[in-house]
């Protein structure tokens, strides 16, 4: 009994042994499975997103509105009393950004402060822009006030109104404001290597 049950056992075994070298997958037998977008990035990209990650918050887009209207929060709520765009950015003569806007930011009343605080040209809204949009728009002559490159990188790493987005200060509750999810010094070495490798804009 026990000698049949191992030629049963064997022969089991020689049997699906035989069937599996016979079987030949085809291609259709495969899913095609597209290359990981992370391990396609360029070091260039990496910088690219990091840098992106900073200026599409809303303690940027809030200065470069879609219309007239200065945002502020993280909602991008209209400015509070009606403040418009008005002559040079800069609001109306009785309401001027630098009113109340000072050179920093005030702990007492809550208002934020940076040097020539006002609103980016209407030929640079970004508001409603995706990443790369707005990374065009940055780089464009023709929207960008006719800034080259190197105007570009030192307003991005070294103006005050810009790097205030990382000391905002407290809000009128006397609440810190949000800041970028990026440091200051990992965004300004993102931004250096990106115009250092040739400010190229990856696909989408």
């Amino acid at each position: 009994m026990k000698t049949k049950s191992y030629i049963l056992i064997l022969f089991l075994l020689v049997a699906g042994l035989v069937l599996a070298s016979m079987y030949t997958p085809s291609e259709s037998d495969y899913v095609s499975v597209p290359p990981s977008k992370k391990n396609s990035e360029t070091p260039s990209d990496v910088s690219f997103h990091k840098m992106m990650d900073v200026l599409t918050h809303p303690r940027c887009v809030n200065c470069h509105p879609n219309d007239h209207v200065p945002k502020q929060g993280i909602e991008g709520d209209p400015h509070d009393f009606g403040m418009s765009r008005g002559e040079n950015n800069l609001g109306f003569e009785a309401t001027k950004c630098t009113t109340c806007h000072q050179t920093e930011n005030n702990p007492y009343s809550g208002v934020p402060g940076a040097p020539h605080w006002s609103l980016a040209p209407h030929s640079m809204q970004w508001q409603g822009l995706d990443r790369f949009e707005i990374a065009a728009s940055m780089m464009d002559t023709e929207r960008n006030g006719g800034r080259t490159p190197e105007d570009i990188l030192h307003h991005l790493t070294e103006d005050k109104l810009v790097l205030w987005a990382f000391h905002p200060g407290v809000d009128a509750k006397g609440e810190p404001r949000e800041v970028p999810p990026v440091s200051k010094e990992d965004y300004i070495k993102a931004v250096e290597a990106w115009f250092e490798n040739g400010h190229i804009i990856p696909s989408k």
